[in-house]
């Protein structure tokens, strides 16, 4: 991809948490991907790994105790990681980034029902009033109408996330940033929803989307990032990761194994504490390919995998593909 024209450019992205103590936790390290109009980019990977925390990071979201380093340039002259909170509150969020939350109550307003909050942010993002401005907006998400003048804690989980995606998608915002906007549907809304927001994308607008469910990804996604222990350790286009040749990390494998649909074979073991990460490959321990090089040497990410054995593909192809983005 040509960084020039991509709509969100991350480079060397790492997150620290400074605890008491004095001990840091590397939530998130050297990330580095790119997105670009039309184009939706899923970051996946088992809960813990980091993926909420970068989404919190570009949307200038963190705690107090967070340090970050690297660039995370939006539309070629913001870069979120630097900008202040004026500019992110002002300009950026649901103006040039549209949020889809991970926890969509904490998201909406207790004390409103969801036709005011769909009201005022028609109203303020693009002009629109009028009950048939609200229920389009409600539609595009398949939030149902009758439903409207209900407040958040009156809603389901998967009704609240709903309502949050349709406030969301509202402004058609250059960047989507969705963080697990399936949570609490069924696979019927599950596909519904994530049809939405490849309309979206497909109108050439870019999405990144943040989810442990591997089937929405596969349904929605152009390429797969896979993040592991706060690390980004493989980018794919999605057809051969899903399909052939597949996965080349042996995590990602192992993500794709453990589907019902795949041979339902768990990883073992447990990630290990970000606060505490291996000298080597984080995967190492769980890893069946794993050697003494694995144990000793922390493999570097080339722009498409980061690991010492890769399973498939062409390291030269992916290495010269990181070279020309």
């Amino acid at each position: 991809m040509n960084r020039a024209h991509a709509v969100l450019d991350v480079q060397d992205l790492s997150v620290r948490f400074r605890m008491r103590g004095g001990r840091d936790i590397a939530a998130v390290t050297d990330a580095r991907f790119s997105v670009a109009p039309g184009e939706c980019l899923a970051l996946v990977g088992e809960s813990g790994c980091g993926k909420s925390v970068l989404a919190s990071a570009l949307l200038g979201l963190l705690p107090a105790n967070a340090q970050t380093t690297g660039s995370a340039v939006l539309g070629g002259d913001v870069d979120l990681l630097t900008a202040g909170e004026r500019t992110l509150a002002r300009t950026v969020r649901g103006r040039r980034i549209g949020l889809v939350p991970q926890s969509p109550a904490a998201h909406l307003t207790p004390v409103r029902t969801v036709r005011a909050q769909l009201e005022e942010t028609l109203r303020e993002l693009t002009g629109a009033r009028g009950p048939a401005a609200v229920r389009e907006a409600a539609a595009r998400a398949s939030f149902p109408a009758d439903h409207l003048d209900r407040y958040p804690h009156e809603l389901s989980g998967g009704l609240a996330q709903r309502a949050a995606t349709a406030l969301a998608l509202i402004g058609d915002a250059p960047l989507l940033l969705a963080d697990e906007p399936t949570t609490g549907l069924d696979r019927d809304l599950v596909e519904r929803t994530v049809d939405e927001l490849r309309r979206h994308t497909d109108e050439g607008r870019a999405l990144l989307i943040i989810t442990h469910d591997l089937a929405a990804a596969e349904r929605i996604a152009d390429r797969v990032a896979v993040m592991y222990a706060g690390r980004i350790v493989e980018i794919a286009d999605a057809g051969s990761f899903f399909g052939a040749p597949g996965p080349r990390h042996p995590y990602a494998k192992g993500l794709l194994d453990a589907l019902p649909e795949r041979d339902f074979a768990p990883i073992q073991g447990m990630p290990p504490e970000l606060g505490s990460l291996p000298e080597g490959c984080a995967f190492a321990a769980r890893c069946a390919r794993a050697d003494a090089r694995c144990t000793a040497e922390r493999p570097a990410f080339d722009g498409g995998l980061a690991c010492h054995h890769g399973l498939t593909g062409s390291p030269q192809s992916l290495t010269k593909a990181a070279a020309d983005a």
